[in-house]
């Protein structure tokens, strides 16, 4: 075969099928909580048990498998020394930086960065729309736990006892109460909307802080569960619509959890086989 041939597009989008089944292998045995037999290997990748221990003599050869009490199988040393280089090349807040540069080009809307300084979050990165909304906040700006989506992403996800401390300080006497969707919320109301955001790892303001000025944002998480960063975006109430299930909130969502899955390492890989 020439060099020219080589490079072709077809040529260049060819793969070595028996290194992306060895591949698979990898992956299936990283999300799984428990070892896993030959037999369980075989049923989750849809490979005969025959074809598939070839796979796995090379791999325990090569260190990047191991078996557990002869028996299940497990990730070996070669794979950790691999994740843990991967892990060391990555920087959490620049892949936030780097999602929400495409995230401000494809929805030509207001998007931040924030991350938590200990008292409240502060925001590192703030890219205007094409038509920036107008709101008084710009980088280096520190943020209301309460009165901000960002603030309350990171109330939701303290330690309880933290999270109730800054909550019963705030209480005790308060300039003004937290709303959500229109509606004035209570101590223990604002406890319970905080363990939705934390559930649904999303929150927005439709009007309810900033009139005519719609917020949503979703939280950034490391490899130990720990919030990184939070991302944000805003537009006019006209255009911007972020209730729960719209595009917008559901965009921001899935930036933040793209982040994540880089962060640590999660994916899904296309499922292909070797013919």
């Amino acid at each position: 075969m020439s060099d020219e041939t080589e490079k072709t597009p077809e040529a260049q989008r060819q793969g070595i099928g028996s290194l992306e089944i060895g591949l698979r292998i990898l992956d299936t045995l990283a999300e799984s909580a428990r070892p896993l037999t030959l037999k369980n290997l075989s049923d989750r990748l849809e490979l005969s048990p025959s074809r598939l221990h070839k796979y796995m003599v090379s791999l325990v050869r090569t260190g990047y498998i191991a078996q557990e009490n002869g028996s299940g199988y497990i990730l070996g040393k070669s794979s950790l020394t691999l994740g843990v280089a991967a892990l060391s090349r990555i920087d959490p807040i620049q892949s936030a930086f780097t999602a929400v540069e495409e995230l401000n080009q494809s929805s030509d809307k207001t998007v931040s960065v924030t991350v938590w300084n200990g008292q409240a979050p502060l925001v590192i990165k703030w890219l205007d729309a094409s038509q920036p909304v107008a709101v008084n906040v710009r980088l280096g700006m520190e943020l209301s736990p309460f009165f901000s989506v960002s603030g309350r992403i990171f109330l939701a996800h303290l330690p309880e006892s933290r999270r109730n401390q800054i909550i019963d300080s705030f209480y005790a006497d308060p300039p003004a109460l937290p709303r959500y969707a229109g509606k004035t919320l209570d101590k223990e109301e604002f406890i319970a909307h905080l363990e939705q955001v934390k559930e649904d790892n999303l929150c927005s303001f439709y009007g309810d802080f900033l009139p005519d000025i719609n917020v949503v944002g979703s939280a950034i998480h490391d490899i130990n569960g720990n919030i990184s960063s939070v991302i944000s975006l805003m537009g006019l109430n006209g255009d911007t619509d972020v209730r729960p299930g719209s595009h917008y909130s559901e965009q921001v969502r899935a930036c933040a959890q793209q982040v994540t899955e880089e962060i640590c390492g999660r994916h899904t890989r296309p499922v292909q086989d070797a013919s």
